[in-house]
Order: C-alpha cells, then structure tokens, then sequence
C-alpha cells in the first residue's frame, strides 16, 4: 500500500496528534552526532516520541550503517526518519539505497517542506548548521501537509515502480 499514500494510516495534520501517532527515528555519525543530539532533545521536549539508533557513535564509524539501521526500522514501522553526518550527503545517499526509502537531503525550510508536501520523503538527512535552524528546518518538515494531487501521486509511482522492477 506504499505505492498509494506515504503513510499506511491517514496522517493527522493536528500537530499534537500527529506528535502522539508517529515514532520518529533518527541516526548520526560522527560529524551529525551533537546536532541529533540537540534536535532530538528539543523534539521530545515537544511531546515527539524519538529513537536514536543503537549504532555507537564513534571517530571511527561509517555512516551507511546509521542509514540501513535508521531506514529499516522506518520502514517496519511506517514511521519517518532524520539523519546527520558531516554534510547530509553521503549518509541521504546510502539511506537511498534502502528500498521504499525516499530520503532527501535538506539544507532549508524550503527544502523541508517540499520533501515531503510534493516528494513524500520519508528520511531526510542534514549536514552540521546551528541547532536553531535545524530545528526549524526539522519542524516544518514534521508539520509539512502531503500535497495528494494527481501529479504528485503519478511521480510517486513511477519511482516505487521503478525501484520494484530494478
């Protein structure tokens, strides 16, 4: 059912409610692991139900095992997913490797809107910024509305199928 709406349930665009129905899970590397850490504290301080990956965080660690841990478990429980790294690329690109993960990198509100609004992201990954801006960038992300047009949905599609057949 993936194929027809981002979430399996209806999604609640009342913030509260939105905040009690969704689990949101989130990873970082090294270079990400104090902005999630910040982002992660202010988002539970807002009433949202965070799990950080239990991937330790060390000046060693690479940041696919983040992506595959953060997506899988977004994708078995039909949740959303935030990850940091250094510059949100390389962790966005291996989390886009995940099948069903549609994981955009986000460097603005704008960005974060339209992640999800047009595009149905359902991980986003960020580079290092001030925590004050991330959480804004973060917010409008969570309180971004799905825009269900036609067009949209034509898009969605033909990436989910795509992705199926390759």
């Amino acid at each position: 059912m993936i194929a027809v709406l981002f979430f399996k349930t209806k999604l609640s665009y009342n913030k509260k409610e939105s905040r009690d129905f969704m689990k949101i899970y989130m990873g970082a590397d090294h270079g990400g692991i104090t902005l999630a850490k910040e982002i992660g504290e202010k988002l539970q301080e807002e009433g949202y139900n965070i799990e950080f990956s239990k991937i330790e965080t060390i000046s060693e660690d690479d940041y696919p095992d983040f992506a595959f841990d953060v997506c899988e478990k977004v994708l078995k429980n039909d949740s959303i997913g935030i990850l940091f790294c250094g510059t949100g690329i390389g962790i966005s690109i291996a989390a886009n490797k995940v099948k069903g993960i549609r994981c955009a990198r986000i460097t603005n509100e704008n960005d974060a809107y339209y992640a999800k609004n047009h595009n149905r992201a359902n991980v986003i990954a960020m580079g290092k910024m001030e925590t004050k801006e991330a959480l804004k960038i973060v917010t409008t992300f969570l309180n971004a509305p799905i825009d269900e047009s036609e067009r949209h949905q034509r898009r969605i599609e033909k990436i989910i199928k795509y992705e199926k057949e390759a």
